[in-house]
């Protein structure tokens, strides 16, 4: 099995993330991690900035925007299938709790 098959298709990553956001990490000093929410706000996954960073394809450093568009390039190919399936099981308890607000079965 390849490495890729854990990350869901670049196609469907467009369809679910929301926002990227560079944040400090809550645990450790001077680190700075890349979280990542789906379209209603809720993180669905976190990357280490430095390793996004090194692993990004960056035409020019000092261009701010062209670096944040190679990090996020780079995060939207590897967004990985249990993220989505998270999302999917939220989204169907949601539901559930939508057909059913008495939570009476």
């Amino acid at each position: 099995m390849s490495e890729e098959s854990d990350f869901i298709p670049y196609e469907v990553a467009m369809q679910i993330v929301g926002n990227i956001v560079e944040e400090e990490h809550l645990e450790e000093l001077n680190r700075r991690i890349l979280n990542v929410y789906d379209k209603e706000g809720v993180e669905l996954c976190w990357y280490d900035a430095e390793e996004i960073m090194a692993e990004a394809v960056i035409d020019n450093p000092k261009d701010k925007d062209g670096v944040k568009l190679a990090c996020v390039e780079a995060i939207m190919h590897q967004i990985p299938k249990w993220a989505l399936e998270d999302l999917l099981k939220r989204k169907k308890k949601e539901k559930e709790n939508k057909n059913n607000p008495s939570g009476i079965a």
